[in-house]
């Protein structure tokens, strides 16, 4: 059985101040594409039977620095969709809703989109698991995301409510690894940095 790696993109602007990122498509900062390409050696040696990423820019452009080929996009890797707050800091959200939680109260409407309950947040975290669960008896799988996405995920992996990624602190430019002990799912490395 094959072990789950995951990889949180490099730093962009808005994630080194805490701006919400979501559907907006940065670029990483120089220090990201030096967080990303810090995986590699983390990587070196590790074959994969399947390497998906988020189609968001960030993300693929880390699985690349990364040394990773062959990357499939998966559109349920993107981030999560932050609707009315969308690059606005929880310092900001604060101000005019304070006590706001995103895993318990999710965000409201946007100009561009309705944002994402932590549920359907959890929907999306499902289908990919389900996607490399049949692969994972071949070998590893490595998913290359974001912070608030892979942290839910990890969350449904342990079969934990999607709130619970809460509980699941994921830096930039770090790697995970999920697994199995003694046939229960398991953390077995996280936010790991050379």
């Amino acid at each position: 059985m094959g072990d789950l790696l995951l990889a949180r993109h490099g730093e962009t602007e808005w994630s080194r101040v805490g701006r919400h990122t979501g559907r907006t498509d940065l670029p990483l900062t120089p220090r990201g594409e030096t967080q990303a390409r810090s995986l590699a050696p983390l990587l070196a040696g590790r074959g994969f039977v399947l390497v998906l990423t988020s189609p968001l820019v960030r993300a693929r452009h880390t699985a690349e620095l990364a040394g990773l080929t062959g990357a499939d996009p998966e559109p349920d890797l993107r981030e999560w969709d932050y609707g009315g707050y969308e690059g606005i800091t929880t310092a900001d959200v604060h101000r005019t809703r304070p006590g706001w939680d995103l895993w318990t109260d999710g965000v409201p409407p946007g100009r561009e989109s309705s944002g994402e309950s932590p549920e359907q947040v959890g929907e999306r975290a499902d289908r990919v698991l389900s996607r490399v669960a049949g692969v994972l008896d071949e070998g590893d799988v490595m998913l290359v995301a974001h912070g608030h996405l892979l942290r839910v995920l990890t969350a449904r992996h342990l079969g934990l409510p999607p709130a619970d990624g809460r509980l699941f602190r994921l830096e930039t430019g770090t790697l995970c690894r999920l697994s199995l002990e003694r046939g229960s799912p398991v953390v077995a490395e996280w936010n790991t940095r050379p």
